[in-house]
């Protein structure tokens, strides 16, 4: 906005003339960053003055536009003068500026609109021009384009013309090049056609030392015109052409001798660079000579000349190195570290001829094909005829001398150590040299019969093994030559025993070679078919090492039972033979149980030994034979087959062992049973409530001698033999029973060894000798019921545990959690407290019933049931009480009469035995009653 006018000056038309205060506008306040509160100051500035303040008073405080600070007095005093005026005074004023600011803004938007109209115009005939100029180019550069088209055919033309041109030239000169090439060489042709030997007046190119290189390839291609001219006309040739054949032949002959003698005097020259290290004249005659015969006669001599192959130091210090002095035995690792010293010094000399090959032949791989060759036909044949002399399989080396072990070693160790030289001179590089197969070809010959010598070592390897066992056996038995025979023949029983650290040794032996057949066989079925017979030979070896074992411990066994056979007497001997074959017979018992023990040591090593096999077999043998159809299948059942022959010696031996544990069971039996301990008389002592010494005896030996049964066998085999073993003995004591009468107190007394017996023989956990030897009991009570009461003792046999099992279902499920919950004494506070509670309510329940014997019976079985359980909670006090509540039980089963001797010996269950009497349901009839205050007095 421009500044207000001076009063002298001519207002604007548009103006009103009645403000005071002249205003003009202009474009220019429009332009660039237009704030419309900055134009609105500025027109109402002079007539509002407090406009302003306020802006100043909004931006800045009390400082004015300028940066001076306002004066007080002058901020009051304008506010009186404020106070003072009316409210609104240049309302008329501001309305007449408003509205000639209208007018000018109006005027400006018509200049500005016509502004604009005549810069639209312009543009419009700026863009016609463009637009006619646009379109007059474009038929410019059309007509440039054509032209570009037309010329660059136009030089192709000439450029296929120039080309062709060239080509007819070219094989001009070609042409003519060729045909001066062919005048040289039939003039030289000429020169050789004189007659044999007649050299002498060659041109002198043939003579010049400095020229060779271009007399070689002329004689060269002057032989391979005669020679083919030769071979076209054919020998003899026709009569008409007689001349210009034995002229060409002529030339052949003496063409061949001059390149011979060029050949040898090149070669000549080639060794006295050799021997001198001259670099270049050795790559000068060796391009010389590469036409001849493509150079293969300087490279053999080059290769021929080292002196790796020539100086025969070299061989002797490669066999003193590998095998050691002369009339040394050489050892595996020995030989191992001198193949490598070896090998590796072969390396480093074919990586030395390698660099001067390079600089001196045009072709350094065909040499190195040559020289790697030479290396392992030679150099490393030689050496392995001397390292691996092929044994014999009819007579085999001893095994002092290191068997065939020792050459299968040597074997692997030179074939392993052979590759990776052929893998390291491969990197150096041979051309088109087949290494790997050059090198398996040093081998064929041993690899072709390997298997058989594999499964010959396993063999011989096995076959001093065994003796030197046997050796160790018969040493041991010759310094127990002053033992008993019986002793004696334990101990060496002992000392024969089956070996795990044998059979680890068996498994040893073949893995090392499993892993030379790893090594030899490069195919899979090779390698699987390899695999399988030497894994056969394993199986064999434990098959029958694990049942010579097994008849070894049955030797024992046998030599046990004639022990025993021996020392049987008949009925009329002295007392002093007794006393002789009983003490005796003690030895055979003894010798027995040794032999017993021994075979269950030799059957739990037998099951130790196969695990390792089957474990071997699926960690090392299974995946190699998987590759092939079959050949796993086939092991398996070739692994059963094999250790069918060590089953039947177990099952032999097991059966033995059931005899000689039977057998001692019987003498046991013989010699402790007394007719007295079933029919005790009535002397009125105390009847004995204990098992009998037999039957203690018996199942202390048992005890002893099964220990060891149950830590040998296992699984279904384990549970057969004991099944058979409780069988054999439930037969060996009916049997032994039989023999004897029994009186009440007699039968409760055979009852507590049935008990006995029960209770040892639950550790079997054959279910069908429990429940013989349950029934058993049951029938012992024929000799503890009044006579009339056999009649109903049987009735409901077979469901005489039921009730007690749905208890005891119910508890084991019902305390199942307590029993992971609970733990020390807390545990044992609880599961104490828990038996004393259902022993009580048990003692509380029964007392509502009434018992007739066999009743009587159901009630003792219950608390068998009962007391089984509560055996888990281990607590003594209730266990107690239960075994108790089983003998006051008896009051229900004996005779009245025999109720008198029962409780005599346990003064502590009388009051509770007093009231089971009374629950007696004949005890009315009986008139028991009149009998307890005698009784229990």
């Amino acid at each position: 906005m421009r500044e207000p006018r001076d009063e002298g000056s001519k207002p604007p038309k548009n103006s009103s003339s009645a403000t005071s205060f002249p205003l003009i506008l202009d474009i220019e306040d429009f332009k660039g960053d237009f704030s419309f509160d900055e134009l609105f100051g500025n027109l109402v500035g002079e007539l509002l003055p407090a406009y302003k303040l306020e802006d100043a008073e909004g931006d800045g405080g009390d400082s004015q536009p300028n940066g001076h600070l306002r004066a007080p007095s002058d901020a009051s005093k304008y506010s009186s003068q404020v106070v003072a005026s009316p409210l609104f005074p240049e309302v008329e004023k501001l309305l007449s500026l408003f509205k000639d600011s209208c007018k000018e803004l109006l005027e400006l938007r018509k200049q500005i609109d016509g502004r604009l109209y005549n810069l639209k115009k312009d543009v419009s005939v700026q863009d016609s021009k463009h637009r006619k100029t646009l379109s007059e180019l474009e038929k410019g550069v059309d007509g440039l384009f054509d032209s570009f088209a037309r010329l660059d055919s136009r030089i192709s033309s000439v450029g296929q013309t120039a080309a062709k041109i060239g080509d007819h030239l070219q094989s001009a000169d070609a042409q003519r090049e060729t045909a001066s090439q062919t005048i040289e060489l039939i003039k030289y042709l000429m020169e050789f056609n004189s007659s044999p030997g007649d050299l002498m007046e060659l041109s002198p190119l043939f003579s010049d030392d400095s020229r060779v290189a271009e007399a070689a390839s002329i004689a060269q291609k002057l032989r391979s015109f005669a020679e083919e001219d030769i071979g076209r006309h054919g020998i003899p040739v026709p009569m008409g052409n007689a001349t210009a054949s034995r002229g060409l032949e002529v030339a052949v002959a003496n063409l061949q001798e001059y390149c011979n003698e060029l050949e040898n005097r090149l070669l000549s020259r080639f060794d006295a660079a050799s021997q001198k290290r001259e670099l270049t004249t050795m790559a000068e005659c060796a391009k010389i000579l590469s036409q001849f015969n493509r150079g293969t006669s300087a490279m053999q001599h080059y290769v021929a000349t080292r002196p790796m192959f020539i100086d025969v130091e070299v061989m002797n210090a490669d066999t003193k190195l590998v095998l050691g002095e002369q009339g040394a035995q050489a050892s595996p690792n020995n030989v191992a570290r001198g193949l490598s010293s070896l090998y590796k010094e072969i390396t480093d000399t074919v990586r030395k001829e390698a660099a001067t090959i390079t600089a001196v032949f045009p072709t350094p791989s065909e040499v190195m094909s040559i020289l790697v060759q030479r290396v392992l036909e030679q150099r490393i044949t030689a050496l392995l005829d001397k390292l691996l002399e092929k044994p014999s399989l009819v007579n085999l080396p001893s095994v002092e001398e290191g068997g065939l072990l020792l050459y299968l070693r040597m074997l692997a160790v030179a074939y392993e150590k052979t590759r990776e030289l052929a893998r390291d001179l491969q990197a150096v590089g041979c051309g088109d040299l087949d290494v790997e197969g050059l090198t398996e070809s040093l081998f064929s010959s041993h690899k072709d019969e390997y298997p058989e010598y594999e499964q010959a070592s396993l063999r011989q390897l096995y076959k001093v093994k065994v003796e030197e066992l046997r050796a160790e056996s018969m040493q041991i038995s010759d310094s127990s030559g002053s033992i008993g025979r019986a002793k004696g023949a334990s101990v060496v029983a002992s000392q024969q025993q089956i070996s795990v650290t044998v059979v680890t040794e068996f498994v040893r032996w073949n893995e090392e070679a499993i892993s030379r057949c790893n090594l030899f066989a490069s195919q899979p079925a090779t390698l699987a078919n390899n695999v399988k017979a030497v894994f056969t030979c394993l199986l064999d070896q434990v098959s029958q090492y694990i049942a010579d074992g097994l008849e070894r411990a049955r030797d024992g066994l046998t030599e046990a039972a004639n022990l025993r056979e021996r020392f049987v007497l008949g009925t009329s001997v002295t007392r002093r033979v007794a006393a002789a074959a009983a003490s005796a017979a003690e030895a055979a018992a003894a010798a027995g149980e040794s032999s017993f023990r021994s075979f269950m040591i030799a059957v739990q090593r037998s099951g130790s030994s196969v695990a390792i096999i089957q474990q071997y077999f699926s960690n090392s043998i299974s995946r190699l034979l998987l590759p092939v159809d079959g050949a796993h299948t086939a092991a398996c059942e070739e692994m059963a087959t094999a250790m069918s022959s060590a089953e039947a010696a177990a099952y032999k031996g097991l059966q033995q062992c059931i005899e000689t544990v039977m057998a001692e069971v019987e003498r046991l039996l013989s010699a402790e049973q007394k007719a007295t301990d079933y029919r005790s008389p009535d002397d009125g002592m105390a009847p004995d409530h204990r098992a009998t010494s037999a039957c203690t005896r018996v199942v202390a030996y048992l005890s002893r001698v099964l220990e060891s049964a149950f830590t040998a066998l296992e699984g279904l085999n384990k549970q057969a033999f004991l099944t058979e073993l409780g069988n054999r003995l439930h037969k060996v004591l009916l049997n032994h029973w039989q023999k004897y009468t029994f009186n009440p107190s007699g039968g409760l007394r055979l009852k507590r060894d049935i008990t006995e017996y029960g209770d040892f023989l639950r550790s079997f956990n054959a279910p069908s000798v429990d429940e013989k030897f349950e029934l058993l009991g049951i029938m012992a009570n024929v000799f503890i019921v009044a006579p009339e009461s056999l009649s109903t003792l049987f009735e409901g046999t077979p469901s005489i545990r039921k009730d007690a099992q749905r208890v005891v279902a119910y508890l084991s499920r019902v305390l199942e959690s307590a029993f992971t919950a609970l733990e020390g004494l807390n545990k044992q506070a609880f599961l104490t407290e828990l038996g004393n509670r259902l022993h009580k309510v048990l003692l509380n329940h029964w007392q509502k019933y009434t018992f007739n014997p066999s009743g009587g019976l159901r009630l003792k079985r219950d608390i068998t049931e009962y007391g089984d359980f509560l055996r888990s909670f281990n607590a003594p006090s209730v266990d107690e009480k239960f075994e108790l509540l089983g003998i006051m039980a008896n009051v229900f089963i004996v005779a009245p009469e025999s109720l008198s001797t029962l409780f005599e010996g346990t003064p502590s269950i009388r009051k509770d035995a007093q009231r089971f009497i009374q629950l007696r349901d004949d005890y009315k009839a009986a008139k028991l009653a009149s009998k307890l205050s005698s009784l229990f007095s």
